[in-house]
């Protein structure tokens, strides 16, 4: 399928994208360092593929490197009423998020996630290596036997403002919290500062929504599956607007995976962005923060 994109605000018409094994090795080469060209041999959807995650294997070293990844339906949910968020994301939905995994350094999710998911955080379902784990986790909620805990040779950091006591081997990351929140930039900031630039923020809603709002993503990929729920969390809780001319309007590209469709958005500050979101200094007080 060809590729066409409409010049009033960058949106594209879905291509169809194969992550095949020599495009992904390729992927996980410049994830590495390396500089390789797409191949003249690959077919349009392994070329698609590679312009897909090339922005987060790390083409021209951009550091820190935030993208956001959220998985829903066609009416925006990512589960039921009851909690239930096991199938929302098709095989290749799920694929699509374990390989922003694998060319990440870190993924971070709010406690909520944690608590309500507790999600392994590893690659299982392509090769490449397991990013960091990190749990934001202001009050200390969280038990210690959460599945982001194992001792898998990964890192495991947590970010609290309080106290509480962690395993061995987990680092702590403390920064001050202001009614339950800490603020986005904060974590960013500390994280780059502990050698962790490329970060993919996966969850929950309101973790997500906090450094979208504040500015702080590069890119956000939406894979939406085709799937009605009805009702139950939306995939992304930012807050309320009044004009649709205050909305963000990010470059987009469409890609088809199958058995989901993602949409590619670079938003402010990212190399190919016209997003009119607006970006501003961020201090720990004001709201646009992440509460976990």
């Amino acid at each position: 399928m060809t590729t066409e994109h409409a010049p009033a605000n960058g949106t594209g018409f879905a291509q169809q994208a194969e992550a095949s094994a020599a495009v992904w090795a390729a992927l996980l080469a410049v994830r590495g360092g390396a500089a390789p060209a797409p191949d003249p041999g690959w077919s349009p959807a392994e070329r698609a593929a590679w312009q897909l995650y090339l922005p987060l294997a790390g083409a021209g070293g951009r550091t820190p490197f935030w993208f956001g990844q959220v998985g829903q339906s066609l009416d925006g949910r990512v589960a039921t009423v009851a909690g239930d968020a096991t199938a929302v994301s098709g095989q290749q939905g799920l694929a699509h998020l374990h390989r922003c995994r694998a060319l990440a350094d870190a993924v971070i999710v709010g406690v909520c996630t944690a608590l309500a998911d507790d999600p392994r955080l590893t690659v299982r379902l392509v090769e490449g290596p397991n990013p960091a784990r990190v749990i934001v986790d202001p009050r200390g909620r969280m038990p210690n036997d959460v599945a982001a805990f194992a001792d898998d040779g990964a890192r495991r950091l947590v970010v609290q403002a309080c106290s509480t006591r962690r395993p061995r081997g987990v680092e702590v990351v403390a920064l001050p919290a202001c009614e339950g929140w800490i603020a986005p930039a904060a974590i960013r900031a500390t994280l780059a500062a502990r050698g962790l630039g490329r970060v993919l923020v996966e969850g929950g809603g309101r973790t997500l929504a906090g450094f979208l709002e504040a500015g702080l993503l590069e890119r956000l990929h939406v894979a939406i599956a085709p799937l009605i729920i009805g009702s139950g969390p939306s995939g992304l809780r930012t807050a309320p607007i009044a004009r649709l001319s205050d909305a963000l309007r990010p470059e987009t590209r469409v890609y088809g995976l199958e058995t989901d469709v993602v949409f590619d958005c670079a938003l402010a500050g990212g190399s190919a962005s016209t997003s009119t979101w607006p970006t501003k200094t961020e201090t720990a007080a004001e709201a646009v923060a992440v509460r976990a």
